[in-house]
């Protein structure tokens, strides 16, 4: 995110109405997915259920869109939001949720995408943005809670889960980076396009992978898919997508980095069954102060 732009669009000063619900719903949504994703991918595979999940939503909200008016973007635009919403579904939110299927908790697993913020400055850095000392060691630090988590018992006995949780993120990063950079489509279209191409290329994906439904799923798993669809989809991404259109501050944009893993560590802690061994809780305190110096440093 450029830092000549944020502020054209949103001075210092009281947070516009709209900003601060879009943060709510990313603060609060996005923070109980975690423990939903565990809850669905106990039903259905991973890519499988995410290819479901995103083509129900853009399906539900390009019908919304057309009948209110909404024109499409063009082919430009279109292959711009494209790219991102591969980036962002399938590298991000599809390396968690594989991750979450091979046992990483999901309280953890927010942990480790709490990161993103600090991703996120390493790939502006690489873009031309100036990166001040403050961020380098923020990302030094964080980095560094990042190996405590790893090394935990919880995810350490996962490699492969680790893996995914240290790549999904950084590929998050990338295409939050790259959304301000090349062509879009604007407003709610862009999360359309964007969840439509993830989920057209997240099922030949899962089929590849030798993902196959091969029992009913219990009704949990179809009201945790059903959750994530509408609010982890709908309303959540659609916020996150407004946010980055709004272009707003860095350390407001990122902030909720830092509070959906509480709510998610609570969550699993208390409807998931998961528990934080010593050294996983100086991990995640280690990240998330990581995150916020990466943010402070970027205000």
């Amino acid at each position: 995110m450029r830092r000549s732009t944020a502020p054209a669009k949103l001075a210092p000063g009281p947070v516009r109405l709209d900003i601060a619900l879009a943060l709510g719903v990313l603060y609060l949504v996005w923070g109980s997915t975690y423990l939903g994703i565990k809850f669905a991918v106990a039903g259905f595979p991973p890519y499988l259920m995410l290819s479901i999940r995103f083509a129900a939503a853009s399906l539900l909200l390009a019908a919304f869109l057309k009948l209110r008016g909404v024109p499409w973007p063009s082919p430009k635009e279109a292959l711009g939001s494209a790219v991102v919403g591969l980036l962002l579904l399938i590298g991000g939110m599809g390396n968690v949720s594989v991750a979450e299927s091979l046992g990483a908790p999901s309280g953890l697993a927010a942990v480790m995408v709490a990161a993103m913020p600090l991703w996120l400055s390493l790939f502006v850095g690489l873009m031309g943005e100036r990166t001040t000392r403050l961020e380098i060691v923020a990302m030094l630090v964080g980095l560094g809670g990042v190996v405590l988590l790893s090394r935990g018992g919880s995810i350490g006995g996962h490699p492969l889960a680790v893996v995914l949780l240290l790549t999904g993120p950084m590929l998050w990063a990338l295409g939050s980076a790259l959304n301000t950079r090349i062509p879009h489509a604007r407003g709610a279209m862009a999360t359309v396009v964007q969840m439509a191409a993830a989920g057209a290329v997240l099922l030949p994906l899962g089929l590849l992978r030798g993902e196959r439904l091969l029992e009913a799923p219990g009704p949990t798993a179809w009201a945790a898919l059903a959750y994530l669809a509408v609010f982890g989809s709908l309303l959540g991404f659609s916020a996150y997508v407004y946010l980055l259109n709004e272009r707003v501050r860095p350390a407001l944009m990122t902030s909720y980095a830092y509070v959906n893993p509480a709510i998610a560590v609570l969550l699993g802690m208390a409807l998931g069954g998961e528990h934080l061994t010593p050294i996983e809780l100086l991990g995640t305190g280690v990240v998330l102060a990581g995150v916020v110096l990466v943010v402070a440093a970027r205000r």
